[in-house]
């Protein structure tokens, strides 16, 4: 009977000690708040003595729960991997990397590098993989605005140099429904402009590759331009001068450059042959969007080029 009471008694206590366990991990979790480090989880790194690559930066991470940070407990370092500039960044930095080159013409040797990295930053990030299958972003007309084609610099070079007449505008039309493309290079002087174009058939060879045969030049008409307006007077040295006596003299040149430059717009435009060693090439679109085409030539020419109407002009 004795011992039936005591058996029972000590089976009691062990349920109640049992009954009383969870109550105790209850009590106890809430001396660790959620996230936080207990002593038995806590993770010590070793110190980071190697220098971290290019590509990352060290980031220290200090726990930060709701009793904020414990200030014996270090902050650990994290290598992050840096995040490549997004495409529309690599096109304003190159685009601004063209100031100042006129087309490329006088780029220095560091910003034609500089140049040249951004290109092929842009060109791993390529939205078009296969430019010729996609013949409606191709299609239209296209500004240039830098090349590493020599063959361009003495245009370019004549252009700065006859002055006041410049070259205006460098520019390729491409017309995917008649497979064809026009070259235009714009000239513009004070009172009037003209242009040379050739004319040129395209043939689809790879999905990033045009073969282009040049069929004809042609040598625009002038065509007359604004008249030149000048001010009542100009302020020189701290005098005002009067201007007014000059406007009459003014009006009779630009009335007789007026007249002859409509008497040659009335011509024909002059059409000239391409000799056959200059009538084929071929051309590589290593990128191409709605507004930007980087384009490569045969021997290794870069051309860029900004679609009419897109921002990127500006």
């Amino acid at each position: 009977m004795i011992s039936s009471v005591a058996s029972t008694s000590t089976k009691m206590a062990s349920t109640a000690s049992v009954n009383q366990f969870p109550r105790i991990f209850q009590q106890s979790s809430k001396l660790i708040p959620n996230g936080a480090s207990s002593p038995f989880n806590r993770i010590n790194f070793p110190s980071l003595s190697a220098k971290p690559a290019a590509n990352f930066s060290v980031r220290a991470v200090v726990s930060d729960d709701e009793w904020g940070p414990d200030p014996e407990e270090p902050a650990v370092a994290v290598l992050e991997k840096k995040k490549a500039p997004e495409i529309d960044e690599l096109k304003k930095q190159l685009i601004a990397s063209f100031y100042g080159t006129q087309r490329g013409l006088s780029a220095s040797a560091e910003t034609r590098g500089e140049i040249v990295e951004l290109i092929s930053q842009l060109e791993a990030k390529n939205p078009t993989p296969a430019p010729t299958e996609a013949l409606t972003l191709l299609n239209g007309k296209w500004i240039l605005v830098y090349t590493s084609f020599s063959g361009l610099f003495p245009l370019l070079s004549r252009g700065a140099a006859l002055s006041p007449v410049k070259v205006e505008e460098i520019s390729q039309t491409i017309d995917s429904v008649s497979f064809t493309v026009q070259n235009s290079v714009v000239f513009a002087g004070p009172l009037a402009t003209t242009s040379i174009t050739t004319n040129a058939k395209f043939e689809l060879r790879s999905p990033k590759r045009v073969q282009i045969k040049f069929e004809e030049g042609v040598i625009g008409t002038p065509q007359l331009t604004d008249s030149i307006e000048l001010p009542e007077n100009v302020e020189f040295l701290g005098q005002k001068i009067d201007l007014s006596p000059f406007k009459g003299l003014l009006t009779s040149v630009q009335d007789t450059a007026s007249s002859l430059a409509k008497t040659i717009s009335s011509q024909p435009p002059l059409k000239f042959s391409i000799p056959d060693r200059n009538s084929e090439s071929w051309l590589l679109t290593t990128y191409l969007d709605d507004d930007l085409r980087i384009s490569r030539g045969d021997g290794g020419s870069i051309f860029v080029l900004i679609k009419e109407g897109s921002p990127l002009l500006n």
